[in-house]
């Protein structure tokens, strides 16, 4: 990602833009804070590209929930980091159901990361992904659906698929 000949814009947003953020990290904090999402975030900030990180953005004493569906559409790309317990997270689907709407409408452009998990499980919501929904039917069953097919969508769209051994 860090190469010249990448999608994303070489420098900030200017002032003129309607983008806030170049790009939207979205990710399991419980997998990823610490590591591939710290990695991916320092890499795009080094070369001048203006990502918005949950932890690293979010204002003290503001709602969380509209600040980061406000970032998603203030954001020119997503990059959403999937990984063993993403969908576990009702935040990290909610984002993802946010970011396909507006990838679908051409508002948004996403690049899917599979971090220790393979895309064809996250398509089909097998393993680790399945149990998250076995608990997600009780509490939340009207959004069940809406969050399988976004994460099926993501899977669908070429990415980078990275297995620490």
């Amino acid at each position: 990602m860090a190469s010249s000949s990448s999608s994303f814009p070489s420098s900030s947003v200017s002032s003129t833009s309607k983008w806030t953020y170049d790009v939207f990290l979205s990710f399991s904090g419980e997998d990823t804070r610490n590591t591939a999402s710290d990695f991916i975030y320092y890499a795009l900030e080094e070369k001048g590209i203006k990502t918005f990180k949950d932890d690293r953005n979010l204002e003290r004493g503001k709602t969380i929930e509209p600040e980061l569906l406000k970032a998603i559409k203030e954001s020119k790309f997503a990059v959403v980091i999937l990984s063993k317990n993403y969908a576990a997270s009702t935040w990290c689907l909610d984002e993802l159901v946010e970011i396909i709407d507006r990838e679908k409408k051409m508002e948004m452009t996403v690049l899917p990361v599979f971090y220790n998990v393979d895309p064809s499980d996250v398509r089909k919501q097998i393993g680790t992904l399945a149990h998250a929904f076995v608990k997600h039917e009780k509490q939340f069953k009207e959004k069940v659906e809406t969050w399988k097919g976004a994460l099926s969508h993501v899977a669908n769209i070429a990415g980078y698929h990275v297995q620490n051994r």
